[in-house]
């Protein structure tokens, strides 16, 4: 009996030693010789731990280097892996993160098939723990039929004719949780008939059905979640680096001083007229999110297996899409593309296509519209207000935390200019 038992468990043990050698081992190194085929080559898998010590070790050195004032060559500081991987192996390279093998690439063309898919086969990858803390499961991390159903609904929400801007400030989230409720709460008691963001977001809509749909009372929570973050921090940190540019290139910041009083006149504020004739304020906005992308890759996972352009791809490959890297590309932006030049965009339609700030395709940023709007109405209002330059206490150091910021802060030294 002992016997049997010993042979059961020993068995056992020998199957799941087995299983263990098959995931661990032999898939890894077989996904790495398909890619290796094709002339991908990467840093090269470690056991179980893959690259992630590497990517720690390559992300710590840089934020311990200053840059020069004027260097806007950011990628080494924002993707130091992918910086120093890609002087080894190439633009597009295999990497991993424990087990799962991580494509990255920096082509445009590549990057703008992936986001443009409509078929499904390139689906979202699942967000950091720490992001989706702030985010909720809201619209940046959900996939499939209900993220179509929150697309649908806070679409509406955010038409720029409806949208009023939420005044409320949270600090953590369960007091951001139970705000939201409390609201909701107090929004459901006003009327039916009110405009106002909640509203839209927890009363029903017709789908093209025909049927109600609506939102539940958690899923507006992390929606409104999404909003605060994704609205108030990746607005504000490119609204930081648009000043800290003007007051780095004091010629654009005449010329953006210029548009503004020849465009609004005797007005302080912009009217909604204004703001499509604020071309230089948009090519300004759009050069710094070029240069600055505050989301600096996106993740994809390939659903089956695939061909993209010339690879063939793995089920279960996630797609790294290095954003800022493509923003630099000289093929498609030219050989300055390291310098902060707003002309480029004076096309801006022929540069749409290759520029990713707010994503592309289906999942292209809800909330772009209305960003911009808002960008453009602040850094209007400062620009008529005052001229500035940067403190000598600031210290060029971009850091990429979630968003990307300036690690020391943003002095900037205002001066009131005289209407």
């Amino acid at each position: 009996m002992y016997l049997s038992l010993l042979v059961i468990l020993s068995l056992l043990l020998a199957i799941s030693l087995m299983k263990f050698a098959y995931s661990i081992l032999w898939v890894p190194y077989k996904i790495q010789a398909h890619f290796q085929k094709q002339g991908i080559r990467g840093p090269g898998y470690r056991p179980m731990f893959g690259n992630v010590a590497e990517m720690r070790r390559l992300t710590a050195v840089p934020q311990s280097r200053r840059m020069s004032l004027f260097d806007h060559n950011i990628v080494h500081r924002v993707l130091p892996f992918h910086h120093r991987w890609s002087c080894d192996y190439g633009e597009t390279l295999l990497y991993w993160f424990g087990t799962t093998p991580k494509l990255a690439i920096a082509e445009a063309g590549l990057i703008k098939e992936i986001l443009m898919d409509t078929s499904g086969l390139f689906e979202k990858a699942g967000i950091e723990p720490i992001a989706k803390q702030l985010l909720g499961d809201g619209l940046a991390a959900l996939t499939g039929e209900k993220w179509a159903l929150h697309r649908r609904i806070t679409s509406l929400a955010l038409n720029m004719k409806q949208v009023k801007m939420n005044k409320e400030r949270w600090r953590v989230e369960k007091e951001i949780r139970a705000s939201i409720r409390e609201l909701i709460e107090t929004n459901s008691r006003i009327g039916e008939n009110s405009t106002n963001l909640l509203s839209l977001l927890t009363c029903p809509h017709k789908n093209r059905d025909g049927k109600d749909e609506k939102l539940e009372v958690e899923e507006v929570v992390d929606e409104c979640m999404t909003f605060y973050f994704a609205g108030k921090e990746t607005s504000a940190n490119t609204l930081t680096w648009a000043l800290l540019l003007l007051s780095m290139h004091q010629d654009w910041q005449i010329k953006a001083s210029e548009e503004v009083v020849r465009v609004c006149r005797e007005k302080e504020l912009p009217t909604a007229d204004m703001l499509g004739e604020l071309k230089i304020i948009s090519m300004i906005l759009n050069e710094t999110l070029r240069l600055y992308t505050p989301v600096v890759g996106l993740t994809r996972q390939a659903r089956k297996d695939i061909k993209l352009g010339k690879l063939e791809i793995p089920a279960g490959t996630e797609l790294f899409l290095a954003l800022s890297k493509a923003h630099r590309d000289t093929g498609i932006w030219g050989v300055d593309a390291d310098d902060f030049n707003p002309q480029r965009f004076i096309e801006a339609r022929k540069q749409s296509a290759m520029f990713f700030p707010w994503s592309l395709g289906p999942r292209i940023c809800v909330g772009q519209s209305l960003a911009m709007a808002e960008m453009k109405i602040v850094l209007t209002m400062i620009i008529r207000q005052f001229s500035f330059v940067v403190s000598p206490t600031y210290v060029h150091a971009p850091i990429n935390f979630l968003t990307v910021l300036p690690q020391y802060g943003a002095p900037i030294l205002f001066r009131k200019v005289s209407n």
